[in-house]
């Protein structure tokens, strides 16, 4: 088994604790389910959100979700002129026997066109 690290993000369309809660949720599912993961494979989540959101923590999301044992951060993005504003990103660490071409890193909605590369 390995460590793999697997990356993603949304855009919000407002700064509420509710649509946060909602679309980061919806994030990490689809992080989860579209590497065939569990909350058992999760090693730890680290967040970080554009300095234009403070309605709440992005981990609240995974804690409403059932992810009580896994450790998680968040911290602040860089506020860099020009960047898409309200978006949330995560960096989880995961075990997996998948290489890491394997990998399905997720950005849904706008925030796809911040990794055209990688984006599914």
């Amino acid at each position: 088994m390995a460590v793999r690290a697997v990356r993603g993000a949304v855009q919000l369309d407002s700064d509420e604790s509710g649509h946060m809660n909602e679309q980061v949720g919806a994030l990490l599912t689809a992080v989860l389910e579209r590497n065939g993961l569990t909350a058992d494979d999760l090693i730890s989540v680290f967040f970080t959100a554009t300095p234009d959101l403070h309605s709440d923590f992005p981990a609240a999301a995974a804690r409403e979700l059932g992810l009580v044992d896994v450790p998680l951060i968040c911290a602040q993005e860089l506020g860099i002129e020009g960047a898409m504003p309200r978006v949330v990103r995560l960096l989880a660490h995961i075990e997996t026997d998948r290489p890491r071409s394997g990998i399905t890193h997720v950005y849904l909605g706008a925030a796809a066109a911040l990794r055209k590369d990688i984006a599914q």
